[in-house]
């Protein structure tokens, strides 16, 4: 990536990441074979290093309920055909939800007759919280999915209180932490959840390859991968215990190494308490000032701003500010098609920021939007 590019597209994958990353990476795959914790002779075990430091950004008490695997679209994958959902039953969502949901809820829907319930959000992306509680009573879903933050717009919901009405109505709750964990904590325990799912390549600061799905002791998923686990191999069925259970296969140990390293570097640097807030705020305005049509959530957001340009298409303007200004940002529908009948858009450009990104590529990124305005 040339040297003067300017990125702001954090929320599809962080970049550039912290040294030690990349550094980890390339120490693991020149210096270690791969798989020794299998059975080996080596104490250290990469992803029993992971899981105790993720411990505490998912709110959760035993590290060995958080299972290892590629991205958060396994992670889901995992949790919601984990769940053995037949004929009848039904998923409680909302329109706020990537595909990674969208999609294995339609293939249910075709292949199994599981009924799926979207609720609305508001004109910022949040969940309505009153249809959303209607709903879990009227419907009683067996499952509850709920995106912690938009990738759209980064409006937060309430997933406590959205918790709360799930369990109330005797459903089991997934939390999609994919565009939170690492910027703001789940506290999944605390909030009654069965299962986070989160990736470890955004705001966690990791490699792409790298994710996971907590699980609460209480629920037990059916394993949707089945294959080898270097442990208890005379047994021709999955082994019973988590988080073995639910991991088949080698581990992509190498960009565990990254993020360990990743979450390693984070608590030597944590962010302030008000997070990339002042950013955001300063960006928001900025494209107001000059004319963009802004979504901006009120309280609590990720570091994400939806806009569009007056009379000019996103496509059109996403490929003016990397054709013409070097900005890598994201355009179009963002893998959540269902949003925008809710925002009353049809598409929108997207800027997200991480802790990397600077004053002077808020203040170009703006100056550039007005170029294009005129």
């Amino acid at each position: 990536m040339n040297k003067n590019t300017v990125y702001l597209n954090n929320a599809a994958t962080s970049w550039p990441k912290p040294a030690c990353v990349p550094e980890a990476v390339a120490r693991a795959l020149s210096e270690r074979p791969g798989a020794m914790h299998r059975g080996g002779i080596e104490d250290f075990d990469i992803f029993d290093s992971v899981r105790r430091l993720l411990m505490p950004l998912l709110g959760v008490s035993n590290h060995n309920q958080i299972a290892l695997g590629f991205n958060a679209t396994w992670a889901l994958n995992a949790a919601i055909f984990g769940m053995k959902l037949s004929k009848g039953d039904l998923v409680l969502t909302t329109n706020a939800e990537h595909n990674s949901i969208l999609r294995p809820l339609h293939y249910l829907e075709q292949r199994c007759g599981v009924k799926t319930h979207f609720v609305h959000t508001n004109k910022s992306g949040r969940a309505d919280l009153s249809e959303f509680n209607k709903a879990a009573f009227d419907y009683k879903p067996k499952l509850c999915i709920i995106t912690h933050s938009s990738n759209v717009t980064g409006a937060v919901n309430d997933i406590a209180e959205m918790s709360r009405i799930s369990k109330a109505a005797g459903a089991a709750v997934l939390i999609d932490a994919s565009q939170t964990l690492g910027y703001i904590n789940v506290c999944a325990e605390e909030i009654s959840a069965d299962m986070v799912a989160f990736t470890g390549h955004k705001y966690l600061l990791g490699p792409q390859g790298t994710g996971g799905l907590w699980v609460s002791e209480n629920l037990k998923l059916e394993p949707h991968l089945i294959g080898g686990t270097g442990v208890n191999s005379d047994m021709p069925t999955m082994p019973d215990e988590m988080p073995l259970h639910l991991e088949a296969g080698t581990g992509n140990e190498p960009s565990f190494y990254g993020l360990l390293a990743a979450l390693k570097w984070a608590g030597e640097n944590p962010l302030p308490k008000t997070g990339l807030a002042d950013k955001i705020d300063k960006l928001a305005e900025g494209l107001k000032e000059i004319g963009a049509l802004v979504i901006s959530p009120s309280g609590l957001k990720t570091p994400v701003i939806s806009f569009n340009v007056p009379g000019v298409s996103a496509d059109d303007v996403g490929f003016m500010l990397s054709d013409s200004y070097d900005i890598v940002c994201r355009w179009g529908l963002h893998c959540a098609p269902r949003i925008f009948p809710d925002l009353g858009v049809m598409q929108t450009l997207r800027f997200s920021l991480s802790r990397f990104t600077t004053d002077d590529e808020i203040n170009y990124a703006i100056s550039a939007v007005r170029d294009i305005i005129g």
